[in-house]
């Protein structure tokens, strides 16, 4: 999974990428389900679009407010047939992107579980109609 970072009013260390990195990508088990494959590119060297794609936004909502729900994540996962997309404020950067990581999780769950019931009521079409 590619994941490309875009950052509001703050700047990215390398720190605080290896996090974003190691949270979001552990969601790449739930993309296998959907997809069999273990290889994303479809061409030599990785030259090919990846198969899926998620656009993290981080940032502060504003710079003069220091109380409250100041930091933002904001994650829109991409993949053929569906979008899924997240946002959570917090006082901490990392609990928003945590917010976020939870957030899709649940999202990938549900959509997994609405694929097998469609895929169960197909079937059981079919067996009527034998």
């Amino acid at each position: 999974m590619k994941i490309v970072i875009k950052t509001k009013n703050i700047k990215l260390n390398w720190a605080l990428k290896g996090y974003i990195e190691e949270k979001l990508n552990s969601l790449e088990k739930f993309l296998k389900t959907f997809f069999n494959e273990k290889k994303y590119f479809n061409s030599y060297f990785g030259k090919g679009k990846p198969r899926t794609e998620m656009w993290l936004e981080i940032g502060k909502e504003t710079l003069h407010h220091r109380k409250g729900p100041v930091f933002r994540a904001e994650a829109q996962i991409r993949f053929p047939g569906r979008s899924l997309r997240t946002e959570a404020v917090s006082k901490n950067l990392r609990a928003a992107i945590n917010e976020v990581k939870d957030e899709l999780q649940r999202e990938f769950k549900q959509y997994k579980e609405k694929i097998i019931s469609l895929q169960k009521k197909k079937t059981r079409a079919l067996k009527k109609e034998l």
